[in-house]
């Protein structure tokens, strides 16, 4: 459970609608969203923003923690973050040969154009893919904040 009293620490929460993927009090979360990206602190003004597709970064002791989050929406507080997103997932979770097939799929059908592809659908597939993609070549749980 959080210490609401430790104003040192934030306290995030990030849900799918098929499971908790993560929660605990942290230092510092930079997600991705639909304008850019968003640096989270303790004690941050109240904002509630949509989220892109990319890579969240959640630093805690000079740790960095990866999820690949795929929309939905942050809600920000002094207390702290509540991530809902459509898909989250830790690097761990990855299937890096399934990413990259993703990717040579959705770079053939942009490189053919097909009428009958809704392209921007494509697009948000090659974006996925490359986020997945980046975060496999991570170490897979943490590196260190310093570097």
């Amino acid at each position: 459970m959080s210490n609401i009293q430790n104003s040192k620490k934030l306290h995030l929460r990030i849900v799918t609608p098929t499971k908790s993927v993560f929660e605990g009090d942290v230092d510092m979360v930079i997600l991705h969203g639909l304008d850019g990206q968003l640096g989270v602190m303790p004690n941050h003004e109240p904002v509630t923003t949509i989220l892109g597709l990319g890579a969240m970064r959640v630093y805690d002791n000079e740790i960095i923690t990866y999820f690949a989050v795929f929309g939905g929406f942050a809600e920000i507080n002094q207390k702290g973050v509540t991530i809902l997103a459509d898909v989250a997932e830790h690097p761990d979770e990855i299937n890096k040969e399934r990413a990259a097939a993703a990717k040579e799929r959705a770079e053939r059908r942009i490189s053919e154009r097909q009428a009958d592809l809704d392209q921007a659908r494509v697009k948000v597939a090659l974006r996925k893919a490359l986020v997945r993609l980046e975060l496999s070549g991570l170490p897979t749980t943490t590196e260190t904040a310093k570097k």
